[in-house]
């Protein structure tokens, strides 16, 4: 039977008070399948669509199940894409808060340095790209042999981005004994062959859906000529005038071309596509989260697995040339039982592609006119209006679990033998903090930073000015966020 609360689930205080804050209500269906068997450590092979709360399904009893006490990585995670490991490691991070879980993301065009001292430290969970984790592993700077729980997120993805041989000579290179989770939109051969080589008599657990795509989303299609897509756009935009869309392009060279003219026009609106370097990459994705935007232009880098609550519609500036594709950018919207929509715009010549999309999905994509000059007319004061009009900036998931964090940096560290449990120690016998005050710590050569929680900061950072730990008298400041 589906547990209606986490509280149903064996989950420690901790987890269930990070859920609490976190604001997670009541576990989704592919949660309320996967944590009961993945607390008993069962292999599991998950299909479930994007946008079903997969990452918490895995993510929950991952850190409910890691000790804290070893330093040696315990679960690794593996994902398609760098925008999903930085942000399946937020989420791991979140949810392990007051366990004091550390994660750890390592992926390309990052410099790897940084990646070997992360890894140095304690670590209980690493999330990476196949190709990082490949590095790190034959560069020796990721220990492998306390890995108890692997998980490869988006496996259908890792096929057609090309990783899958890679994430099979990362499978070689890990303990046997493990619990090993599978997740996928959907299951090809060669994903099914993973599981059946790998895997330890998995359950199979399927999330079903309409079709492949949810019913919370309304479909249409608009037959527009090549030079035309733009005035029609702008059109439709004002019509519709939604509160939050995605506009995905074929190109990045078309994304740089789309939102140039959009601004131009005055939209508020910014773009992603895999020519930006990460960083830009990374606060343009947290700029359109917390709403600072209306619109996104994106090639489909933006459209797997990245997790943005509220968006009411997804335009297909260009249709999608792979029939998934069309998948995972549409279920973008419609997320977390909220209604959506999806417009794909079809050129003259693309007959054949909108047919193989159809033939996926299993139902004729309904086409409907552009919307006359009268109606643009009719609806352009009320789009002018929200475009100027100040845009509340939503909160993330994680800024309540946050609020009442402060980290503070210590001038001691491994150089001078300190470990984690010495600040553990030291700090839980201030008089009004209990070890459950103390967040995640990391151990640099030569500096400590140590999180503490529930708003206990200041009398911690007053008293650490006068106390030692281990014997030493240490600077204490609170450190840069």
């Amino acid at each position: 039977m589906r547990a209606k609360r986490f509280e149903d689930y064996k989950l420690s205080d901790e987890i269930i008070k990070a859920l609490t804050e976190l604001e997670y209500k009541n576990p989704t269906e592919v949660q309320s399948k996967v944590i009961p068997l993945a607390l008993d450590k069962k292999d599991l092979v998950v299909k479930s669509q994007t946008g079903s709360g997969k990452t918490a399904s895995f993510g929950v009893p991952i850190c409910e199940l890691v000790d804290w006490m070893e330093n040696k990585p315990q679960a690794l995670i593996l994902t398609p894409t760098r925008e999903l490991a930085i942000q399946v490691k937020e989420d791991f991070t979140n949810i392990g808060r007051f366990k004091r879980i550390k994660a750890t993301a390592v992926y390309g065009k990052q410099p790897i340095a940084i990646q070997k001292t992360e890894l140095k430290q304690k670590t209980h969970v690493v999330v990476g790209t196949p190709g990082r984790v490949s590095d790190h592993i034959e560069r020796g700077t990721l220990v492998l042999d306390k890995i108890s729980y692997l998980i490869i997120d988006e496996a259908d993805e890792m096929l057609n981005m090309g990783f899958i041989e890679q994430v099979e000579s990362i499978i070689k290179e890990l303990p046997q004994n493990r619990v090993t989770m599978l997740f996928s939109a959907t299951l090809p051969e060669a994903v099914k062959n993973l599981s059946q080589k790998y895997m330890k008599t998995p359950t199979d657990i399927e999330i079903k859906a309409t079709g492949l795509t949810t019913e919370k989303i309304d479909h249409f299609l608009y037959e527009v000529p090549e030079n035309d897509k733009l005035m029609r756009l702008m059109d439709i935009t004002v019509v519709e005038n939604p509160d939050s869309c995605i506009i995905f392009c074929r190109t990045k060279e078309r994304v740089d071309t789309v939102s140039e003219q959009l601004k131009k026009k005055g939209y508020s609106c910014d773009k992603i596509h895999g020519g930006m370097e990460q960083d830009d990459r990374l606060v343009v994705m947290n700029g359109f989260r917390k709403g600072e935007f209306r619109y996104l232009v994106a090639t489909d880098v933006a459209a797997r697995g990245i997790d943005i609550d509220n968006i009411t519609h997804v335009i297909n500036y260009d249709i999608p040339l792979e029939k998934d594709s069309y998948v995972h950018r549409t279920g973008r919207t419609g997320r977390a039982g909220q209604k959506g929509k999806a417009l794909t715009f079809v050129t003259p010549y693309e007959d054949r592609f909108l047919r193989e999309i159809e033939d996926y999905i299993g139902f004729t994509i309904r086409k409907i006119s552009p919307p006359s000059k009268e109606e643009v007319n009719r609806n352009r004061f009320a789009f002018q209006e929200k475009m100027k009009m100040y845009r509340e900036v939503k909160k993330s998931k994680s800024e309540q679990l946050n609020k009442q964090i402060m980290k503070l940096y210590f001038n001691g560290g491994k150089k001078k033998k300190l470990r984690a449990v010495d600040f553990v120690g030291t700090i839980a016998k201030i008089d009004g903090v209990e070890a459950d005050d103390i967040g995640i710590i990391t151990i640099m050569e030569t500096s400590t930073y140590v999180e503490i929680l529930n708003g206990k900061g200041p009398l911690v950072l007053k008293t650490m000015k006068d106390t030692k730990v281990k014997g030493k008298l240490l600077k204490v400041f609170e450190a840069n966020k």
